[in-house]
């Protein structure tokens, strides 16, 4: 696995992990703090977050900001859980979002995220954030392997 970056079970939320990148401080953990993650499937992943007023605009909802981080964010858990590669160094080149609602404090958000397509170079992903079923954004994604 990368460096700074681990999954331990989420001892509270059966059937999830602790997903941790970096150390405290930085953006990552920083932003976010606990992100949760588990394979809905071989090929889809959920990435969890739980929002609080940190992420909140000036309308009192979730800031695109923070969407958009956590969407980057999200797709590289996401694809490490997929291929099972653990050492697996992408960075994120395309970020096509849709925002659909705004997301709210009083729930998780969820990434859900497919891998579509890997190949030599490069990772294919597309996804939907999700609150209480209620859809706040959807994207594609590229990612380059690196190293």
């Amino acid at each position: 696995m990368a460096e700074g970056v681990s999954f331990s079970p989420a001892d509270e939320y059966p059937g999830w992990t602790d997903w941790i990148i970096g150390e405290r401080g930085e953006f990552n953990r920083h932003v976010f703090g606990r992100m949760l993650s588990r394979l809905d499937d071989p090929a889809t992943a959920r990435i969890r977050i739980f929002p609080d007023q940190t992420h909140a605009n000036t309308n009192g909802v979730v800031h695109g900001g923070a969407i958009l981080a956590l969407i980057d964010m999200a797709i590289y858990p996401a694809t490490i859980l997929i291929t099972g590669k653990s050492q697996l160094n992408v960075v994120t080149v395309d970020l096509h979002t849709q925002f659909i609602s705004p997301g709210g404090f009083s729930a998780p958000i969820d990434a859900v995220i497919t891998l579509t397509q890997e190949t030599g170079r490069m990772c294919f992903t597309r996804g939907t954030l999700v609150q209480d079923e209620k859809v706040i954004a959807t994207f594609n994604a590229l990612q380059r392997k690196i190293g």
